[in-house]
């Protein structure tokens, strides 16, 4: 029986190993591995919402070992830390507990085809301090850890332990960024109807920004505009064509020699490939991502296929696709089905995928929702409000019903809208 190993549970990755799974693992054509360093995936569009609160975790956690066991595939908790492509094996890293003790040892899996999705993680670009002063949102373990350290702050602050400005630096000005801004201010006024002392004006949040936009990658600068503007009307400053030369325990480093003081930073400034690929003997560019077609398919071993943030994928005119959500799941649907074809027929001519911009969005906490749809045709259409807030929370929905089906995805939403109104705004601990 031949063996597919996905790397990866991020939200491309669970859609194509419950594609696999189904099609292929429940009907015994193929046995379906999935890898993941986590125990549970929760979509990362959401983790700034985790990371305050916000988003509870036990209701909008999928565990990879219950949804294999339903959805016909395999699960191996672990870190790609090389590929044998001799033998055709993935050799995953040993597993440690938070204690440091090791629960499981080296594994190797066999492998007929491949497909490594593992993301992207932050991108420091070599500034001193980052690494050691300041927080990331990659995985769901940063922004419970995140959580903690924001609740601290705030608890301290109400008891009055802590005085003055809480002062918090968010570098990018992206969507990660500027949700995280919105995010934090909402978590405070909700802090206070729960009985906190915290001084309206308590929070000193300044977001930086290298270029001089914020969202830039909206494409209508009254989207861009409208999102700054908001940003100023809740509380937020916004320092733009700011670069950061160093991150200290005071805070920011400007290339202008100033100091920009910070309590808490959070970095949100960019993303790069995990540095594991540039090991793997495959061909990879300078951003450690791996190389391919326009099928998914790697330059160097035909075996081994790849999409997402992680990956270089040109288009005809010589670009590569952006590391954008959209891209990840509809490239990982795609090499989904091209592996579908292989196995039927190992010469089958694989799909190309062919990128179309269909939007972006931005949600700011309840304060504001704006977004671009369908960019590709003329610039888009612009939404702004209530529809925008549908449109994004659409997103969502979306991707649960894909890896639960209609009906059991359709209960899962109304039991997190049930459990949004029958507990606190805010899971504080």
């Amino acid at each position: 029986m031949n063996k597919i190993v996905v790397i990866g549970g991020g939200a491309g990755g669970m859609e194509l190993i419950t594609k696999l799974g189904q099609q292929l693992g429940k009907k015994g054509k193929a046995e379906i591995t999935l890898v993941d360093l986590a125990s549970h995936h929760i979509w990362k569009p959401l983790l700034h919402e985790l990371a305050t609160g916000s988003l509870n975790e036990g209701t909008n956690a999928l565990d990879y070992q219950v949804h294999g066991t339903h959805n016909g595939y395999l699960f191996q908790r672990g870190a790609l830390t090389a590929i044998d492509r001799d033998n055709r094996q993935v050799i995953l890293a040993p597993l440690f507990d938070r204690h440091g003790n090791q629960v499981l040892a080296e594994r190797r899996l066999d492998y007929d085809y491949l497909v490594i999705g593992i993301g992207a993680i932050s991108n420091d670009f070599g500034i001193a301090g980052v690494k050691e002063h300041a927080y990331t949102l990659d995985l769901t373990e940063q922004a419970m850890a995140l959580r903690e350290r924001i609740q601290n702050q705030f608890m301290q602050h109400a008891s009055g332990q802590r005085t003055g400005k809480m002062k918090v630096a968010i570098v990018g000005a992206g969507a990660t960024g500027v949700e995280m801004a919105a995010e934090l201010f909402h978590m405070a006024n909700t802090l206070r109807g729960y009985g906190y002392q915290l001084e309206s004006d308590l929070l000193d949040l300044t977001v930086v920004e290298a270029s001089d936009s914020v969202m830039p990658a909206l494409p209508k600068s009254e989207l861009r505009q409208a999102v700054h503007d908001k940003l100023i009307e809740i509380g937020a400053k916004v320092a733009g064509n700011t670069q950061v030369t160093e991150v200290t325990a005071q805070g920011l480093t400007t290339k202008n020699g100033e100091l920009i003081e910070a309590d808490l930073v959070i970095w949100a400034a960019g993303v790069k490939a995990p540095e594991v690929l540039a090991t793997l003997g495959l061909e990879h560019n300078r951003a450690n991502q791996l190389l391919a077609d326009a099928s998914g398919r790697s330059l160097s071993d035909e075996r081994i296929f790849t999409f997402g943030d992680c990956a270089a994928i040109p288009q005809a005119d010589g670009s590569f696709l952006p590391p954008r959500g959209q891209t990840a799941r509809q490239m990982a649907l795609l090499v989904g089905y091209n592996l579908i074809r292989l196995l039927r027929d190992p010469e089958a001519e694989l799909d190309s995928y062919v990128y179309k911009d269909l939007g972006s969005f931005v949600n700011l906490a309840h304060y504001k929702t704006v977004g671009n749809m369908f960019s590709f045709l003329r610039g888009g259409l612009q939404v702004v409000g209530c529809p925008a807030r549908f449109v994004y929370a659409s997103l969502y929905r979306r991707h649960i019903i894909a890896l639960h089906g209609p009906i059991k995805g359709a209960l899962m939403l109304l039991l997190c809208g049930l459990s949004s109104v029958v507990r606190p705004r805010l899971k504080l601990w």
